[in-house]
């Protein structure tokens, strides 16, 4: 039994071991200005960090995820063109590109989609 805690003991001395030595070894200290200055989205790093932001950046960003998260839900409307009614499938498509189309109409009329300020 003290055998064995004595092998136990030294397998994890060693696995420690190897573990630290690879991290000594595998130490790549590579470092320019670019490497060491902070990525801040396109901002000079150097000035104030509380800049206000655009908020056209946002919506743009919202937009775009409203309509990819409707691509998803398109391809199984897709799909069930083969296996549905063809009336069924033709109202559920006509409803949902007409909850779309408000959307884009909706975002048009708000002034979301114009890019200049």
């Amino acid at each position: 039994m003290i055998l064995m805690t004595t092998i136990l003991i030294l397998i994890l001395m060693f696995s420690n071991l190897l573990m630290i030595l690879s991290i000594i070894l595998s130490k790549k200290s590579f470092s320019d200005r670019e490497k060491c200055s902070p990525f801040e989205c396109g901002f000079d790093p150097k000035s104030s960090a509380r800049i206000p932001f655009s908020l056209h950046f946002f919506l743009i960003t919202i937009i775009f995820l409203i309509f990819d998260v409707e691509i998803a839900l398109i391809f199984p409307i897709i799909y069930l063109f083969k296996t549905v009614n063809f009336f069924i499938w033709m109202k559920t498509s006509i409803f949902f590109i007409i909850i779309l189309l408000l959307g884009v109409y909706h975002e048009w009329n708000q002034n979301m989609l114009i890019w200049t300020n």
